[in-house]
Protein backbone atom coordinates (compact mmCIF):
# COMPACT_ATOMS: atom_id res chain seq x y z
CA UNK A 1 0.00 0.00 0.00
CA UNK A 2 1.26 3.46 -0.89
CA UNK A 3 2.87 5.05 2.16
CA UNK A 4 1.43 8.42 1.08
CA UNK A 5 -2.21 7.33 1.20
CA UNK A 6 -2.57 8.13 4.92
CA UNK A 7 -3.96 4.73 5.85
CA UNK A 8 -2.97 2.95 9.03
CA UNK A 9 -1.11 0.31 7.04
CA UNK A 10 0.82 3.00 5.21
CA UNK A 11 1.73 4.66 8.50
CA UNK A 12 2.95 1.38 9.95
CA UNK A 13 5.14 0.54 6.95
CA UNK A 14 6.71 3.92 6.21
CA UNK A 15 10.46 4.23 6.72
CA UNK A 16 11.31 5.24 10.29
CA UNK A 17 14.19 7.02 11.99
CA UNK A 18 14.47 8.10 15.65
CA UNK A 19 13.85 11.68 14.48
CA UNK A 20 10.71 10.85 12.46
CA UNK A 21 8.42 12.15 15.21
CA UNK A 22 9.77 15.69 14.75
CA UNK A 23 7.67 16.13 11.64
CA UNK A 24 4.43 15.38 13.51
CA UNK A 25 2.16 17.38 15.77
CA UNK A 26 3.30 16.86 19.37
CA UNK A 27 1.18 17.50 22.44
CA UNK A 28 2.21 17.66 26.10
CA UNK A 29 5.80 18.71 25.30
CA UNK A 30 7.43 21.65 27.11
CA UNK A 31 8.38 24.89 25.41
CA UNK A 32 12.07 25.16 26.28
CA UNK A 33 13.06 28.82 26.87
CA UNK A 34 16.32 28.13 25.05
CA UNK A 35 15.80 25.46 22.34
CA UNK A 36 19.52 25.45 21.51
CA UNK A 37 20.33 24.46 25.10
CA UNK A 38 17.81 21.62 24.87
CA UNK A 39 19.57 20.35 21.73
CA UNK A 40 22.93 20.54 23.50
CA UNK A 41 21.52 18.39 26.32
CA UNK A 42 20.12 15.92 23.78
CA UNK A 43 23.61 15.69 22.28
CA UNK A 44 25.12 14.92 25.68
CA UNK A 45 22.49 12.24 26.28
CA UNK A 46 23.24 10.62 22.93
CA UNK A 47 26.88 10.25 24.03
CA UNK A 48 26.00 8.55 27.32
CA UNK A 49 25.71 4.76 27.73
CA UNK A 50 22.29 3.13 27.32
CA UNK A 51 20.31 2.57 30.51
CA UNK A 52 18.99 -0.82 29.39
CA UNK A 53 20.00 -3.20 26.62
CA UNK A 54 18.28 -4.49 23.50
CA UNK A 55 18.63 -8.09 24.60
CA UNK A 56 16.75 -7.34 27.83
CA UNK A 57 13.91 -5.73 25.87
CA UNK A 58 13.72 -8.78 23.61
CA UNK A 59 13.55 -11.04 26.67
CA UNK A 60 10.69 -8.96 28.04
CA UNK A 61 8.86 -9.22 24.72
CA UNK A 62 9.11 -13.02 24.85
CA UNK A 63 7.75 -12.98 28.41
CA UNK A 64 4.87 -10.73 27.35
CA UNK A 65 4.07 -13.17 24.56
CA UNK A 66 3.40 -15.74 27.31
CA UNK A 67 1.01 -13.26 28.92
CA UNK A 68 -0.77 -12.69 25.59
CA UNK A 69 -1.19 -16.46 25.31
CA UNK A 70 -2.87 -16.61 28.73
CA UNK A 71 0.00 -18.36 30.47
CA UNK A 72 1.27 -15.51 32.71
CA UNK A 73 0.19 -12.25 34.34
CA UNK A 74 1.78 -8.76 34.42
CA UNK A 75 2.18 -6.68 37.56
CA UNK A 76 3.24 -3.17 36.58
CA UNK A 77 3.63 -0.88 39.57
CA UNK A 78 5.47 2.12 40.96
CA UNK A 79 5.36 5.86 41.46
CA UNK A 80 3.00 8.15 39.58
CA UNK A 81 5.99 10.46 39.03
CA UNK A 82 9.47 9.88 40.37
CA UNK A 83 10.98 12.70 42.37
CA UNK A 84 14.42 14.30 42.43
CA UNK A 85 13.80 15.25 46.06
CA UNK A 86 12.67 11.86 47.40
CA UNK A 87 15.51 9.73 46.06
CA UNK A 88 17.35 7.27 48.26
CA UNK A 89 18.38 3.64 48.49
CA UNK A 90 15.70 3.13 51.14
CA UNK A 91 12.88 4.44 48.96
CA UNK A 92 13.99 2.26 46.02
CA UNK A 93 14.25 -0.79 48.28
CA UNK A 94 10.82 -0.17 49.80
CA UNK A 95 9.14 0.10 46.39
CA UNK A 96 10.84 -3.12 45.35
CA UNK A 97 9.65 -4.82 48.55
CA UNK A 98 6.03 -4.03 47.75
CA UNK A 99 6.34 -5.23 44.15
CA UNK A 100 7.96 -8.48 45.33
CA UNK A 101 5.30 -8.97 48.00
CA UNK A 102 2.48 -8.38 45.54
CA UNK A 103 4.05 -10.78 43.04
CA UNK A 104 4.38 -13.49 45.69
CA UNK A 105 0.74 -13.06 46.71
CA UNK A 106 -0.41 -13.18 43.09
CA UNK A 107 1.73 -16.20 42.20
CA UNK A 108 0.97 -18.17 45.34
CA UNK A 109 -2.72 -17.32 45.31
CA UNK A 110 -3.35 -18.02 41.63
CA UNK A 111 -0.64 -20.40 40.47
CA UNK A 112 0.12 -18.08 37.55
CA UNK A 113 3.67 -16.84 36.80
CA UNK A 114 3.88 -13.08 37.39
CA UNK A 115 5.95 -10.78 35.17
CA UNK A 116 7.18 -7.73 37.08
CA UNK A 117 7.58 -4.28 35.47
CA UNK A 118 8.37 -1.26 37.64
CA UNK A 119 7.20 2.28 36.95
CA UNK A 120 10.68 3.25 38.01
CA UNK A 121 14.05 4.49 36.74
CA UNK A 122 12.52 6.85 34.19
CA UNK A 123 8.92 7.81 35.15
CA UNK A 124 9.70 11.52 35.55
CA UNK A 125 7.38 13.23 33.04
CA UNK A 126 3.62 13.60 33.46
CA UNK A 127 0.93 14.68 30.98
CA UNK A 128 -1.41 17.30 32.41
CA UNK A 129 -4.99 18.32 31.71
CA UNK A 130 -4.29 22.06 31.85
CA UNK A 131 -1.18 24.14 31.03
CA UNK A 132 -1.51 26.26 34.18
CA UNK A 133 -2.74 25.92 37.75
CA UNK A 134 -3.67 28.34 40.53
CA UNK A 135 -1.66 28.11 43.75
CA UNK A 136 -2.95 30.64 46.27
CA UNK A 137 -2.93 33.98 44.49
CA UNK A 138 -0.54 32.82 41.75
CA UNK A 139 -1.42 31.46 38.32
CA UNK A 140 1.57 29.23 37.47
CA UNK A 141 2.64 26.92 34.66
CA UNK A 142 1.62 23.41 35.68
CA UNK A 143 4.18 20.99 37.14
CA UNK A 144 5.09 18.49 34.38
CA UNK A 145 7.45 16.22 36.28
CA UNK A 146 10.94 16.77 37.62
CA UNK A 147 12.53 15.98 34.27
CA UNK A 148 10.97 19.24 33.01
CA UNK A 149 10.33 21.66 35.90
CA UNK A 150 9.94 21.85 39.67
CA UNK A 151 6.87 21.27 41.81
CA UNK A 152 7.82 24.17 44.11
CA UNK A 153 5.02 26.73 43.55
CA UNK A 154 7.11 29.72 42.52
CA UNK A 155 7.39 31.15 38.98
CA UNK A 156 11.13 30.46 38.64
CA UNK A 157 10.67 26.82 39.59
CA UNK A 158 8.06 26.22 36.90
CA UNK A 159 10.30 27.32 34.03
CA UNK A 160 11.27 24.24 31.93
CA UNK A 161 14.97 23.47 32.31
CA UNK A 162 16.61 21.06 29.80
CA UNK A 163 19.44 20.24 32.22
CA UNK A 164 16.89 18.31 34.28
CA UNK A 165 17.03 15.60 31.60
CA UNK A 166 20.64 14.90 32.59
CA UNK A 167 19.65 14.66 36.26
CA UNK A 168 16.85 12.24 35.30
CA UNK A 169 19.30 10.11 33.33
CA UNK A 170 21.80 9.86 36.18
CA UNK A 171 19.11 9.14 38.77
CA UNK A 172 17.71 6.42 36.49
CA UNK A 173 21.18 4.90 36.09
CA UNK A 174 21.70 4.84 39.87
CA UNK A 175 18.25 3.36 40.43
CA UNK A 176 18.81 0.62 37.84
CA UNK A 177 22.19 -0.19 39.36
CA UNK A 178 20.62 -0.70 42.78
CA UNK A 179 17.65 -2.65 41.42
CA UNK A 180 19.97 -5.04 39.60
CA UNK A 181 21.97 -5.53 42.80
CA UNK A 182 18.80 -6.23 44.79
CA UNK A 183 17.17 -8.57 42.28
CA UNK A 184 20.29 -10.55 41.35
CA UNK A 185 22.34 -10.30 44.55
CA UNK A 186 20.19 -12.13 47.07
CA UNK A 187 17.63 -9.64 48.31
CA UNK A 188 14.94 -11.08 46.00
CA UNK A 189 15.75 -14.65 47.07
CA UNK A 190 12.55 -16.46 48.10
CA UNK A 191 14.28 -17.44 51.33
CA UNK A 192 14.15 -13.70 52.18
CA UNK A 193 10.38 -13.58 51.75
CA UNK A 194 9.80 -12.52 55.38
CA UNK A 195 12.21 -9.57 55.14
CA UNK A 196 10.09 -7.94 52.43
CA UNK A 197 7.30 -7.27 54.92
CA UNK A 198 7.78 -3.80 56.36
CA UNK A 199 7.06 -3.20 60.03
CA UNK A 200 4.06 -0.94 59.52
CA UNK A 201 2.59 -3.46 57.04
CA UNK A 202 3.24 -6.54 59.19
CA UNK A 203 1.00 -5.18 61.96
CA UNK A 204 -2.03 -5.02 59.64
CA UNK A 205 -4.47 -7.81 58.79
CA UNK A 206 -3.13 -8.02 55.24
CA UNK A 207 0.43 -8.09 56.56
CA UNK A 208 -0.47 -11.08 58.70
CA UNK A 209 -2.04 -12.80 55.69
CA UNK A 210 1.19 -12.20 53.81
CA UNK A 211 3.23 -13.68 56.67
CA UNK A 212 1.09 -16.82 56.50
CA UNK A 213 2.05 -17.21 52.83
CA UNK A 214 5.70 -16.58 53.72
CA UNK A 215 5.53 -19.40 56.26
CA UNK A 216 4.08 -21.72 53.63
CA UNK A 217 6.89 -20.82 51.22
CA UNK A 218 9.49 -21.49 53.93
CA UNK A 219 7.90 -24.86 54.59
CA UNK A 220 7.89 -25.71 50.88
CA UNK A 221 11.57 -24.76 50.52
CA UNK A 222 12.51 -26.94 53.48
CA UNK A 223 10.56 -29.83 51.95
CA UNK A 224 12.31 -29.37 48.60
CA UNK A 225 15.73 -29.38 50.26
CA UNK A 226 14.82 -32.50 52.21
CA UNK A 227 13.84 -34.18 48.95
CA UNK A 228 17.22 -33.36 47.43
CA UNK A 229 15.99 -30.63 45.06
CA UNK A 230 18.87 -28.39 43.96
CA UNK A 231 18.41 -25.00 45.62
CA UNK A 232 21.95 -23.75 45.16
CA UNK A 233 22.75 -20.19 44.11
CA UNK A 234 22.06 -20.96 40.45
CA UNK A 235 18.43 -21.85 41.18
CA UNK A 236 15.81 -19.42 39.79
CA UNK A 237 14.32 -18.96 43.26
CA UNK A 238 17.34 -16.87 44.29
CA UNK A 239 16.79 -14.00 41.86
CA UNK A 240 14.05 -12.35 39.84
CA UNK A 241 13.72 -10.41 36.60
CA UNK A 242 12.44 -6.88 37.16
CA UNK A 243 11.92 -4.80 34.06
CA UNK A 244 11.45 -1.03 33.91
CA UNK A 245 8.85 1.01 32.07
CA UNK A 246 7.60 4.57 31.76
CA UNK A 247 5.45 6.73 29.52
CA UNK A 248 7.33 7.82 26.39
CA UNK A 249 6.25 11.44 26.83
CA UNK A 250 9.35 13.66 26.58
CA UNK A 251 10.27 12.66 23.05
CA UNK A 252 13.58 14.54 22.80
CA UNK A 253 14.86 12.55 25.78
CA UNK A 254 13.55 9.27 24.35
CA UNK A 255 15.07 9.97 20.93
CA UNK A 256 18.45 10.75 22.47
CA UNK A 257 18.49 7.40 24.29
CA UNK A 258 17.43 5.38 21.24
CA UNK A 259 20.21 3.15 19.95
CA UNK A 260 20.67 0.89 16.92
CA UNK A 261 21.26 -2.68 18.06
CA UNK A 262 24.54 -4.05 16.72
CA UNK A 263 23.13 -7.58 16.43
CA UNK A 264 19.88 -6.91 14.58
CA UNK A 265 20.19 -3.38 13.22
CA UNK A 266 16.88 -2.50 14.88
CA UNK A 267 16.32 0.62 16.96
CA UNK A 268 15.59 0.27 20.69
CA UNK A 269 14.70 3.02 23.12
CA UNK A 270 17.29 2.23 25.78
CA UNK A 271 15.77 4.48 28.44
CA UNK A 272 13.56 1.55 29.58
CA UNK A 273 12.55 -1.97 28.63
CA UNK A 274 8.89 -1.06 28.11
CA UNK A 275 7.43 2.24 26.87
CA UNK A 276 3.82 3.30 26.55
CA UNK A 277 1.85 6.05 24.82
CA UNK A 278 -0.63 7.84 27.05
CA UNK A 279 -4.34 8.52 26.70
CA UNK A 280 -3.61 12.18 25.93
CA UNK A 281 -0.94 11.50 23.30
CA UNK A 282 -2.26 8.51 21.32
CA UNK A 283 -3.29 10.53 18.24
CA UNK A 284 -2.86 8.24 15.25
CA UNK A 285 -1.02 10.89 13.24
CA UNK A 286 0.72 12.36 16.30
CA UNK A 287 4.37 12.49 17.28
CA UNK A 288 4.14 10.02 20.16
CA UNK A 289 2.57 7.21 18.14
CA UNK A 290 5.05 7.94 15.36
CA UNK A 291 7.95 7.50 17.77
CA UNK A 292 6.55 4.34 19.39
CA UNK A 293 5.87 2.58 16.09
CA UNK A 294 9.57 2.52 15.17
CA UNK A 295 11.27 1.28 18.33
CA UNK A 296 11.48 -2.49 18.75
CA UNK A 297 10.82 -2.49 22.49
CA UNK A 298 7.52 -3.92 23.62
CA UNK A 299 5.16 -0.95 23.75
CA UNK A 300 1.79 -0.13 25.26
CA UNK A 301 -0.99 2.36 24.67
CA UNK A 302 -3.49 3.71 27.21
CA UNK A 303 -7.16 3.48 26.19
CA UNK A 304 -9.76 5.73 27.79
CA UNK A 305 -13.55 5.46 27.52
CA UNK A 306 -13.69 7.56 24.34
CA UNK A 307 -11.66 4.99 22.36
CA UNK A 308 -13.61 3.51 19.45
CA UNK A 309 -13.02 0.02 18.02
CA UNK A 310 -12.03 1.54 14.69
CA UNK A 311 -9.47 3.83 16.32
CA UNK A 312 -8.07 0.95 18.35
CA UNK A 313 -7.63 -1.31 15.33
CA UNK A 314 -5.86 1.51 13.48
CA UNK A 315 -3.51 1.97 16.45
CA UNK A 316 -2.84 -1.78 16.49
CA UNK A 317 -1.97 -1.71 12.80
CA UNK A 318 0.47 1.17 13.24
CA UNK A 319 2.11 -0.03 16.45
CA UNK A 320 2.14 -3.75 15.64
CA UNK A 321 1.98 -4.18 11.84
CA UNK A 322 3.79 -7.53 12.00
CA UNK A 323 1.37 -8.90 14.62
CA UNK A 324 4.22 -10.00 16.85
CA UNK A 325 3.12 -11.67 20.13
CA UNK A 326 4.38 -9.65 23.09
CA UNK A 327 4.89 -6.46 21.08
CA UNK A 328 1.70 -4.61 22.02
CA UNK A 329 0.01 -4.10 25.40
CA UNK A 330 -3.41 -2.46 25.51
CA UNK A 331 -3.91 -0.67 28.84
CA UNK A 332 -7.53 0.17 29.55
CA UNK A 333 -8.31 3.06 31.92
CA UNK A 334 -12.06 3.45 31.75
CA UNK A 335 -13.21 4.28 35.30
CA UNK A 336 -15.25 2.03 37.56
CA UNK A 337 -18.56 3.35 36.24
CA UNK A 338 -17.77 2.76 32.56
CA UNK A 339 -15.48 -0.24 32.22
CA UNK A 340 -18.25 -2.85 31.81
CA UNK A 341 -19.87 -0.77 29.07
CA UNK A 342 -16.92 0.63 27.11
CA UNK A 343 -14.37 -2.20 27.25
CA UNK A 344 -16.31 -5.10 25.61
CA UNK A 345 -16.48 -3.60 22.07
CA UNK A 346 -12.72 -3.04 22.15
CA UNK A 347 -11.92 -6.56 23.33
CA UNK A 348 -14.28 -8.01 20.73
CA UNK A 349 -12.76 -5.94 17.92
CA UNK A 350 -9.21 -7.05 18.75
CA UNK A 351 -10.28 -10.67 19.20
CA UNK A 352 -12.09 -10.69 15.86
CA UNK A 353 -9.01 -9.24 14.17
CA UNK A 354 -7.00 -12.29 15.26
CA UNK A 355 -4.35 -10.23 17.04
CA UNK A 356 -2.31 -11.50 19.99
CA UNK A 357 -2.04 -8.64 22.50
CA UNK A 358 -1.68 -8.20 26.25
CA UNK A 359 -4.73 -6.68 27.94
CA UNK A 360 -3.87 -4.75 31.07
CA UNK A 361 -6.04 -2.74 33.47
CA UNK A 362 -5.01 0.67 34.80
CA UNK A 363 -7.62 1.19 37.55
CA UNK A 364 -6.05 4.41 38.82
CA UNK A 365 -6.38 7.16 36.23
CA UNK A 366 -10.07 6.80 35.47
CA UNK A 367 -10.98 7.05 39.15
CA UNK A 368 -9.27 10.25 40.29
CA UNK A 369 -11.31 13.02 41.89
CA UNK A 370 -10.88 16.01 44.22
CA UNK A 371 -12.09 15.28 47.74
CA UNK A 372 -13.95 17.61 50.10
CA UNK A 373 -10.57 18.48 51.62
CA UNK A 374 -9.46 19.69 48.16
CA UNK A 375 -6.98 16.83 47.72
CA UNK A 376 -6.72 14.86 44.53
CA UNK A 377 -7.45 11.26 45.55
CA UNK A 378 -8.81 7.86 44.55
CA UNK A 379 -10.96 5.44 46.53
CA UNK A 380 -9.69 1.90 47.00
CA UNK A 381 -13.18 0.52 46.29
CA UNK A 382 -13.22 2.26 42.89
CA UNK A 383 -9.76 0.93 42.04
CA UNK A 384 -10.80 -2.61 42.96
CA UNK A 385 -14.18 -2.13 41.27
CA UNK A 386 -12.61 -1.29 37.93
CA UNK A 387 -10.35 -4.34 38.16
CA UNK A 388 -13.40 -6.51 38.91
CA UNK A 389 -15.17 -5.05 35.88
CA UNK A 390 -12.08 -5.65 33.73
CA UNK A 391 -11.97 -9.31 34.79
CA UNK A 392 -15.72 -9.73 34.26
CA UNK A 393 -15.52 -8.40 30.70
CA UNK A 394 -12.67 -10.70 29.76
CA UNK A 395 -14.33 -13.70 31.41
CA UNK A 396 -17.55 -13.06 29.47
CA UNK A 397 -15.63 -12.80 26.18
CA UNK A 398 -13.28 -15.74 26.84
CA UNK A 399 -10.31 -13.36 26.80
CA UNK A 400 -7.33 -13.35 29.16
CA UNK A 401 -7.12 -10.42 31.65
CA UNK A 402 -3.36 -10.11 31.35
CA UNK A 403 -2.34 -7.68 34.06
CA UNK A 404 -2.77 -4.64 36.27
CA UNK A 405 -0.99 -1.29 36.16
CA UNK A 406 -1.06 0.56 39.49
CA UNK A 407 0.54 3.56 41.15
CA UNK A 408 1.93 2.81 44.60
CA UNK A 409 4.65 3.61 47.09
CA UNK A 410 6.42 1.69 49.82
CA UNK A 411 5.80 4.57 52.22
CA UNK A 412 3.05 4.78 54.83
CA UNK A 413 1.17 7.54 52.98
CA UNK A 414 -2.46 8.64 53.21
CA UNK A 415 -3.25 9.56 49.61
CA UNK A 416 -6.00 7.12 48.56
CA UNK A 417 -9.23 6.72 50.52
CA UNK A 418 -10.51 3.45 51.93
CA UNK A 419 -8.81 0.08 51.99
CA UNK A 420 -8.74 -2.24 54.95
CA UNK A 421 -7.50 0.61 57.18
CA UNK A 422 -10.38 2.85 55.98
CA UNK A 423 -8.50 6.08 55.27
CA UNK A 424 -10.98 8.94 55.54
CA UNK A 425 -11.07 12.31 53.79
CA UNK A 426 -9.91 14.18 56.88
CA UNK A 427 -6.88 11.87 57.13
CA UNK A 428 -5.57 12.62 53.63
CA UNK A 429 -3.37 15.59 54.73
CA UNK A 430 -1.59 13.50 57.40
CA UNK A 431 0.96 11.94 55.01
CA UNK A 432 0.16 13.24 51.54
CA UNK A 433 3.57 13.43 49.85
CA UNK A 434 3.04 12.60 46.18
CA UNK A 435 4.60 14.89 43.58
CA UNK A 436 1.57 14.47 41.33
CA UNK A 437 -1.18 11.81 41.60
CA UNK A 438 -2.29 9.86 44.71
CA UNK A 439 -0.72 6.43 45.26
CA UNK A 440 -1.76 3.31 47.11
CA UNK A 441 0.26 2.79 50.27
CA UNK A 442 1.93 -0.53 51.08
CA UNK A 443 -1.01 -1.98 53.04
CA UNK A 444 -3.50 -1.05 50.33
CA UNK A 445 -1.18 -2.53 47.69
CA UNK A 446 -0.94 -5.89 49.47
CA UNK A 447 -4.71 -5.92 49.98
CA UNK A 448 -5.18 -5.28 46.26
CA UNK A 449 -2.84 -8.16 45.41
CA UNK A 450 -4.92 -10.58 47.50
CA UNK A 451 -8.11 -9.42 45.80
CA UNK A 452 -6.59 -9.76 42.31
CA UNK A 453 -5.29 -13.24 43.17
CA UNK A 454 -8.86 -14.24 44.04
CA UNK A 455 -10.09 -12.90 40.70
CA UNK A 456 -7.39 -14.84 38.86
CA UNK A 457 -8.46 -18.04 40.59
CA UNK A 458 -12.06 -17.43 39.55
CA UNK A 459 -10.98 -16.71 35.98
Amino acid sequence: MDERDGTATGLGQRRWEPTSWRGREATQLPEWPDPSLAEQVHGRLRALPPLVFAGEARRLKRALAEVAAGRAFVLQAGDCAESFDDFSADSIRDKLKIILQMAVVLTYGSGVPVLKIGRIAGQFAKPRSHPTERVGDLQLPVFRGHIINDDVPVPAGRVPDPNRMLTAYHQSAATLNLLRAFTKGGFADLSQVHSWNQEFVAASAEGRRYEAIAEEIDRALRFMRACGVDLTSDSPIHQVDLYTGHEALLLGYEEALTRQDSLTGDFYDCSAHFLWVGERTRQLEGAHVEFARGIKNPVGVKLGPSTSPEELLALCEVLDPEREPGRLTLISRMGVGRVRETLPPLVEAVRNSGRSVVWQCDPMHGNTFVSESSRKTRHFDDVLGEIKGFFAVHRALSSWPGGVHVELTGDDVTECLGGIEEILDEQLPLRYTTACDPRLNARQSIELAFRVAELLREN
